[in-house]
């Protein structure tokens, strides 16, 4: 294996307006400022992007963490940090152990912070991490609901551990089409717009409600927490999906009896 030198941008709320979120490059889009801003909100108090850089400066993947406490996700784990998202999006920086490198970042600030331990959802569908990467570098899954798998590295015997949501009691509560959304992802609210605007074209009435906390997200109806799409309490999407993908979905639901 070739041995690349990565370096590491720790991005705070105090800073990220300067190096930005990485997953959208162009900090001027409304998805990067809307993830700025959730970066700077309060609640979202400890929260992390560790960026790697490569030895010619350019980004070449990220890992984002928070204090499980104010996770953005159906999991409560008390004094643990929780990994929202980790990407190693450049192919040269692939393959180069730059995975477990950016896990090692997150537990070293756990270790800092005196944490029981990290955990993050994994799943191995899309928009998620694969559980693999975490199982090489000493993970144990310690809950499981559908797809997700709750993965967590515990520094401390006697801390007790983190435990899934039940999101799928939340699901029957929606009537008709419903979209929530949060902008934790970058991507979200470009989706949630154009959803919007595809909706109109067939006459669905989608209602649309915008996650504005921790409480709201950690009781959202799916597991991704930050986007879900329903249908009469029945969970279509769990992540932001293209229009193209919308309007199949709604081919497919306004056909049936």
């Amino acid at each position: 294996m070739d041995k690349i030198k990565f370096n590491f941008i720790s991005v705070t709320p105090d800073n990220v307006t300067e190096y930005g979120v990485f997953c959208i490059k162009e900090k001027n889009t409304p998805g990067s400022q809307a993830k700025i801003n959730w970066c700077k909100c309060k609640g979202n108090e400890g929260v992390q992007i560790k960026i790697a850089v490569n030895g010619q400066n350019k980004q070449v993947g990220f890992i984002e963490f928070i204090p499980a406490e104010s996770a953005w996700r159906p999991v409560k784990a008390d004094n643990y940090l929780f990994i929202h998202c980790i990407a190693v999006f450049v192919k040269d920086a692939r393959n180069k152990n730059l995975g477990s490198l950016l896990i090692k970042s997150c537990e070293e600030e756990a270790h800092k912070l005196n944490k029981a331990g990290v955990c993050i959802m994994t799943s191995n569908g899309r928009w998620m991490a694969d559980k693999a990467l975490f199982v090489k570098n000493g993970y144990e899954k310690v809950d499981e609901r559908g797809r997700y798998e709750l993965m967590v590295k515990k520094f401390k015997p006697g801390s007790q551990l983190p435990a899934l949501i039940d999101w799928e009691v939340q699901q029957k509560k929606f009537k008709g089409w419903n979209l929530l959304y949060a902008d934790q992802c970058p991507w979200n609210a470009k989706s949630a717009a154009e959803l919007k605007e595809t909706a109109k074209e067939y006459n669905v009435n989608l209602k649309i409600k915008k996650i504005s906390n921790v409480t709201e997200a950690k009781l959202a109806p799916s597991g991704f927490g930050v986007f879900s799409l329903l249908k009469d309490g029945r969970l279509l999407e769990d992540h932001y999906i293209s229009n193209t993908r919308f309007k199949n979905i709604l081919k497919k639901e306004l056909t049936k009896k």
